[in-house]
């Protein structure tokens, strides 16, 4: 991995993790199903100026099927789930439970392909179970009203993103950034129908706005962009990397802007989780130590 591999490996963390942020912000305020169809509506416009500009058709009428499911399960399902789980739960938690999304991975996996489940992924299930159980059961929030059903929809939303990982292995072969592009359009059309059953929101002021944007445009445009980057560069497995990385970034961020308590459970916790993670996937630390000062491969 070349330097600018593992600085943008960072960067994308850092903006992935600091999404938990901005949906504990902008939830309560436009309430979850318009915050999340603002998302993916923004990120939809962004992609497709991007796409344009590229030269890169999205093929709709070959390929709506596959968009439409990936949509689902990919974007509209867990976005909504989090939103409604930012409602009670701070961001560094939300950001910890995205992390089971792996080890929900693991476990679909090894039905849909009827693949028995190895010691070291035994181990790193376990593990992951203990994490969770160690960060909700010892944090006050956890205590709260409400808590209990935002905790489950952060686990489900984690679900969700296994759900369409497993997926898309199996699914037609379609271009990265189609892919994208395909269902962030699907993804809006999946939500909209649910806007009119939903409070209207008040007109947001300038600070609710800019979170919108920086939710859609950077938070999901511009983080395909740079996955999708790392994917060419360096492939798919030490991509997955960023996965070990977000909770970093989520608990960080939350404490420095939006002064939540970073208990020893919140710490350790994540920890495990992170371990359980790493076993799961078959991370090594290798992944991330060659380190090379080599030219882009990229224009």
């Amino acid at each position: 991995m070349n330097a600018g591999s593992l600085a943008r490996l960072f960067v994308l963390s850092a903006i992935w993790g600091g999404s938990f942020l901005l949906i504990r912000v902008g939830a309560p305020a436009l309430g979850p199903v318009p915050l999340m169809e603002a998302r993916v509506v923004l990120a939809a416009l962004f992609l497709a100026a991007v796409g344009m500009w590229w030269r890169r058709p999205l093929m709709w009428r070959a390929h709506w099927r596959h968009y439409l499911i990936l949509g689902l399960f990919n974007s509209a399902l867990p976005f909504l789930l989090f939103g409604f789980a930012a409602m009670a739960l701070p961001a560094s938690i939300m950001s910890i439970l995205n992390a089971t999304s792996a080890l929900w991975g693991a476990l679909i996996a090894a039905l849909w392909y009827s693949a028995p489940l190895s010691a070291r992924t035994l181990s790193g299930l376990a593990l992951g179970v203990a994490g969770v159980t160690l960060l909700v059961g010892f944090d006050s929030v956890a205590m709260q009203p409400g808590a209990g059903l935002a905790i489950a929809a952060s686990l489900g939303a984690a679900f969700c993103y296994a759900l369409a990982s497993n997926y898309a292995k199996s699914a037609p072969t379609v271009e990265p950034f189609a892919n994208a592009h395909g269902s962030m359009w699907a993804a809006s059309l999946l939500m909209a129908p649910v806007l009119p059953f939903v409070a209207t929101p008040a007109p947001p002021g300038v600070g609710i706005a800019a979170t919108v944007v920086a939710l859609g445009v950077v938070c999901s445009g511009v983080a395909y962009l740079l996955y999708f980057r790392l994917i060419g560069d360096i492939g798919p497995a030490p991509a997955l990397t960023v996965t070990f990385l977000i909770p970093l970034f989520g608990v960080l961020w939350g404490w420095l802007f939006l002064d939540e308590a970073v208990g020893w459970h919140t710490l350790i916790g994540a920890a495990v989780v992170v371990v359980g993670t790493a076993l799961v996937t078959g991370f090594s630390p290798r992944m991330l130590a060659t380190v090379k000062r080599e030219p882009c491969r990229h224009g």
